[in-house]
């Protein structure tokens, strides 16, 4: 019997579907903002706006914003008026072509929304706002020749005419994941809103263009007269700024960061607090070999809470530590001390009888994603939430000790909740509909040959029977210090589900959520026990009358991809293997990709020797289909190059023709996101299972010519 259609049976169905980003809690708790992305009409991207739904289950969502550029990064200011970033047409594109970033306010009393910014190269993200004080912290990535927001913007204006793109670095890095970095170096900027509403005019009015009068020919244009000024916090920062957090606390006086210090080929992270009224920095945690991040500020803006962690080594991981301190840095002191889940996120719970008491912390745990709260006395963490989700976007209601997060699983995509104190969830209104799905999802588990419990989700077809065995087929996740715990967009099983498959996805050795001494496993060992617990758990699932073990296939992304190919080299039991994004060559991988210390820290000499895919090439029987994204610096397209190339001097025919493919994006990235290359990626993906373990003829998806 067959499944009924369902939006994952389509992949133009699939790419349609509505997604939840975010969510920010008003501050009276009453209701939540939820930015909802949702496909244009060409189906080549997709459009972000802003909705405002109850925050008590009840009521019907209500659009707040629509433009054709888009809005995202919502936040509250302590009065209710929602900021947002946008393209929008706005002050810094009044006499330009090029249209940047800006904040934009929309006021709580009603009326269109207000630009806030006018800088010239726009504004990169809202970093904090106060909940009690007019202002808030923005980041902005401003030119390091730049004196002032006048002399910056004319420098842009400068590279823009002359059409110049070269950028001269003066240390390392100089890529992030998916772009270069400078030639502008970020900065963070506050800005007083008590003053906005009289300065800005009348609602939706735009700030007056300066006129030829105001001021000579070639001169900077000035800032727009009418929005308000921000101020620099961070003068000449190199890139101190690529900050790991940061947060205000709730008077607006004090902002907490964790600042960047260069250090040859790396970095790592101190916190300091900055005195927003006279830029003053003072560092308050710095350790040699230690990062400090994340850091939270608490309700009554008396403690903060940050991650404490030392530098990972060949020798083992290090854990990470939640730590907690006075405002001033005073009487630090850690939390849950013997606690090794990794917290994923760190919000100080409301106060009690007026006195703040624990933390509210989101962490990977046995392939969920809980909520906890974790006290500030040094007592155990209690699980708040005991379902089989993953909850990120935490906001707490500090009237009501009440949260308000997304959650998700493999089956369900990102949604919003509130959590009462007592525990009970309730579903809040969204626009974007949990869609039905092919099949159903089980846990399965086995012990690998040292004993350790390695666990995996089981997705099924709804047909999938002991009749009707499904094929099966395995997918390694990410990271690899990760777990497959959360919906994906990017990675869908159920789009495979749909098509007849069960998909497996375990959290071998080095995932998340099962403790230190469990990633330690395969810690400088990547082709040791991960890939002994991945065989493990294939075998476990293939025991299930539902599959059918002569028919299995494996695939993965980035570490995932690494370990598709390593099983490449190490059996043949698989039918066909895909390998996204991967590293194939240790040595080759870690100078070029954008973190190079990082990686070579983490690995011995002989472990990179040992770990190293490509020493087993000779050894591939299984056909395999390569992946890579032109624009990846987190893992070069040189590792897929150099894959292909060896798999074509070892196994391809005399004429040149061999069974492997090599599928390249060439203004794709780690993922491929926009929409109609996912839809590229998905029927390549599946026309090359189909040949192999169903047998079928090999189908070239329509648009690859």
């Amino acid at each position: 019997m067959e499944s009924s259609p369902t939006p994952f049976s389509s992949l133009d169905d699939f790419i349609a579907l509505p997604r939840v980003e975010s969510v920010t809690l008003s501050p009276d708790g009453q209701r939540a903002v939820l930015t909802v992305a949702t496909l244009v009409p060409d189906q080549t991207s997709y459009e972000r706006a802003l909705w405002s739904v109850p925050a008590d289950g009840f009521g019907v969502p209500t659009r707040l914003t629509r433009s054709a550029k888009g809005e995202s990064q919502a936040a509250f200011t302590a009065a209710g008026d929602v900021l947002f970033v946008s393209a929008r047409p706005g002050p810094a594109s009044a006499e330009k072509d090029v249209e940047t970033a800006q904040l934009w306010l929309l006021p709580a009393a009603g009326g269109e929304a207000r630009a806030v910014t006018g800088l010239t190269g726009g504004v990169s993200g809202i970093a904090a706002v106060a909940t009690a004080a007019n202002s808030l912290v923005i980041a902005a990535d401003l030119l390091p020749t730049a004196t002032d927001l006048e002399i910056e913007g004319a420098a842009r204006k400068e590279r823009t005419e002359k059409k110049v793109a070269a950028i001269l670095h003066e240390s390392y890095p100089v890529r992030y994941w998916d772009h270069d970095l400078g030639p502008a170096v970020p900065h963070l900027l506050s800005l007083d809103l008590a003053d906005l509403h009289d300065r800005i005019g009348s609602p939706g009015s735009p700030p007056s263009p300066a006129t030829p009068s105001d001021t000579a020919a070639d001169a900077p244009a000035p800032y727009p007269a009418d929005l308000p000024r921000p101020r620099d916090l961070t003068p000449t920062p190199g890139r101190t700024m690529d900050t790991s957090g940061q947060a205000l606390t709730p008077d607006g006086a004090t902002l907490v960061v964790a600042l960047r210090v260069a250090e040859q080929r790396s970095g790592r992270y101190v916190l300091a607090s900055i005195d927003v009224a006279t830029g003053t920095q003072t560092i308050l945690f710095d350790e040699p070999k230690v990062n400090f991040e994340s850091p939270a500020v608490s309700v009554d803006g008396l403690f903060i809470a940050y991650v404490r962690t030392a530098v990972s080594t060949p020798e083992g991981p290090a854990d990470q530590e939640i730590w907690v301190a006075n405002l001033d840095g005073g009487h630090p002191r850690r939390l849950a001390a013997t606690w090794d889940r990794w917290p994923t996120s760190l919000n100080f719970d409301a106060p009690r009888d007026g006195v703040t008491t624990a933390l509210i912390v989101t962490a990977d745990h046995d392939g969920r994603g809980p909520i906890f709260r974790v006290p500030l006395d040094g007592a155990p963490p209690e699980q708040l939430s005991v379902d089989d989700f993953s909850y990120s976007n935490v906001c707490v209601d500090a009237q009501t000790g009440d949260l308000v997060a997304l959650r998700s699983s493999w089956i369900a995509p990102a949604h919003p909740v509130r959590i009462s104190r007592s525990g009970v969830i309730t579903t809040l209104a969204t626009p974007a509909a949990l869609p039905p799905v092919p099949g159903t999802i089980t846990e399965v588990e086995t012990l690998a040959e040292d004993g350790s419990r390695v666990r995996a989700w089981l997705l099924l077809p709804a047909e999938a029977s002991a009749q009707h065995p499904a094929p099966l087929l395995l997918w390694i996740h990410g990271g690899p210090l990760n777990s497959w715990n959360a919906w994906s967009w990017r990675w869908s099983p159920l789009l495979a589900v749909a098509r007849g498959y069960a998909v497996l996805l375990p959290d071998p050795a080095l995932s998340t959520g099962y403790g230190l001494d469990f990633i330690a496993r395969g810690w400088n060992a990547w082709g040791a026990k991960p890939y002994t617990d991945l065989l493990a758990i294939t075998d476990a699932a293939e025991t299930r009358p539902e599959i059918d073990q002569t028919r299995t296939a494996a695939m993965g992304g980035s570490f995932g991809g690494y370990m598709a190919n390593w099983v490449a080299g190490h059996t043949d039991r698989f039918r066909a293997i895909v390998s996204h994004a991967s590293l194939w060559s240790l040595d080759q991988f870690n100078g070029t990709t954008d973190n190079s210390k990082y990686w070579q820290s983490i690995f011995s000499k002989q472990g990179m020797i040992d770990n190293s895919p490509h020493q087993a090439v000779r050894d591939i029987r299984t056909p395999m289909l390569v992946i890579h994204g032109d624009h990846d610096y987190r893992v070069p397209i040189g590792e897929s190059l150099r894959l292909w190339s060896e798999l074509a001097e070892h196994h391809a025919n005399a004429d040149g023709s061999t069974q492997h493919k090599f599928l390249v994006f060439p203004d794709e990235n780690h993922w491929v996101l926009k929409p109609q290359h996912a839809v590229i990626w998905y029927e390549t993906v599946f026309a090359f299972l189909d040949q192999h373990v169903h047998g079928t003829d090999w189908k070239r998806p329509r648009l690859l010519g």
